[in-house]
């Protein structure tokens, strides 16, 4: 049986390391085994501050930040929600849009009310997920990918988080928030961006 892969996930956040252990374990084929972990002591260590204008450059220098400090290949992502009609808003301010300590709710009332006088094809938006993968400071990979679908006027469903109520999915006329969890894997921005960083994992190995 071939050895895990070791990777540390730039994050302190245990919810994100357990969706992403769910992530490996749907995305990897039998030959590649991923061992996922969050970076030791991640909240000491200094602080990277993500004000690029995109997910990938933002993911890229998270990953090589703290590829710098921590030995073992490094992954990091930034990930948000884009509406053209608002100008690509709220894009990579996604978790601080309506402030730095609002919640999800006080963010949802927020893009609900700028797109209150938007109609149809103005209310189509898309997640973007990128993923980086680095070690000692150098690139290994850098992946994007995407969920399309529109915002709808009110929140359905108890499950996922952020904007996932309100984030309407065309092709299994559901929000996010009301999709099971493999159903969430197969078809989301993160899930798709995960596969594709496999595959450049196992052309690597």
């Amino acid at each position: 049986m071939r050895v895990p892969v070791k990777l540390f996930l730039a994050s302190s956040n245990p919810g994100k390391l357990k969706e992403y252990r769910i992530l490996a374990e749907a995305s990897g084929p039998s030959s590649l085994r991923v061992d996922l972990a969050l970076v030791p002591e991640f909240a000491s260590l200094p602080a990277f501050e993500e004000k690029a204008p995109t997910f990938a450059e933002n993911a890229a220098g998270k990953a090589l930040h703290y590829s710098r400090m921590q030995d073992g290949p490094i992954l990091a992502d930034d990930s948000g929600l884009v509406v053209p009609a608002l100008g690509g808003a709220p894009g990579v301010l996604s978790a601080r849009y309506a402030g730095v300590d609002a919640t999800n709710s006080q963010r949802i009332e927020k893009l609900l009310k700028e797109m209150r006088d938007l109609t149809g094809e103005k209310r189509a938006a898309h997640f973007v997920c990128a993923i980086a993968l680095a070690r000692q400071g150098g690139a290994l990979a850098v992946v994007t990918d995407r969920a399309d679908g529109e915002i709808l006027r009110e929140t359905r469903g108890a499950g996922g988080f952020g904007y996932d109520p309100v984030f309407y999915f065309n092709p299994l006329e559901k929000t996010f928030a009301e999709l099971s969890e493999e159903e969430k894997n197969r078809c989301s921005h993160r899930g798709k961006a995960f596969a594709k960083l496999f595959v450049a994992l196992s052309s690597m190995l």
